[in-house]
């Protein structure tokens, strides 16, 4: 009796941790939130300047880089410029840079709103800056990481998850980059090829709750 009872511990052990690995699995290095293929909701969220910013309301776009980032974090601030230049390199191709902030201002006060305004006027965002406020977007995808990229490929089931991770695989020096991951996924969509790696770990500050 005791023999069964062991046997049966033992099977529902074995189970349990085959269904966590799967569930692991099936979201990837980044751990929970959104994993590639996972359709990505709409977002509305407050632009720095004023204005409520949508997925939908880019009729045009072939999909979305999506990059968590913020004001203070050393790691975002070294990749300010080489997300300024992938927006200009990509938006008229189709894929243009949401850039959400995800941080508590409480806990972050540079990171709040109007810092954020202050902040895209003096690097000139060529692109959306936007404020999660009550930071309820960022845990549907998962971020963890200033910057955080997700990349979005528009279809008809909605916009698709393709790539999540890093920028490049310096994320703290631009010179020292050999490998542009974010870049190298754009570019396999618009050519209509298979993404080679799709996910990379996320180097950077850890989100401000």
């Amino acid at each position: 009796m005791k023999t069964f009872k062991i046997l049966t511990l033992l099977a529902v052990v074995v189970i349990l941790s085959a269904f966590a690995v799967k569930s692991i699995g099936a979201k990837g290095i980044n751990g929970g939130g959104y994993g590639i293929g996972d359709v990505a909701d709409d977002i509305k969220l407050m632009n720095v300047d004023g204005t409520m910013v949508s997925f939908s309301d880019y009729k045009d776009a072939k999909g979305f880089i999506v990059i968590f980032t913020c004001n203070t974090c050393p790691f975002s601030i070294a990749n300010e410029d080489r997300i300024i230049a992938l927006d200009v390199k990509y938006k008229n191709t189709g894929y243009p840079v949401i850039a959400i902030n995800p941080n508590n201002p409480e806990s972050k006060p540079g990171d709040s709103y109007e810092a954020m305004k202050v902040r895209a006027r003096e690097k000139k965002f060529t692109f959306p800056y936007l404020f999660d406020e009550g930071q309820k977007v960022y845990p549907v995808y998962g971020a963890t990481k200033t910057p955080h990229v997700y990349l979005l490929q528009k279809t008809e089931k909605g916009n698709v998850v393709k790539y999540i991770g890093a920028i490049d695989d310096n994320s703290r020096n631009a010179n020292g980059v050999k490998v542009r991951y974010l870049e190298n996924a754009v570019d396999a969509l618009l050519s209509g090829q298979e993404i080679e790696i799709t996910e990379t770990k996320a180097i950077g500050c850890s989100i401000k709750v």
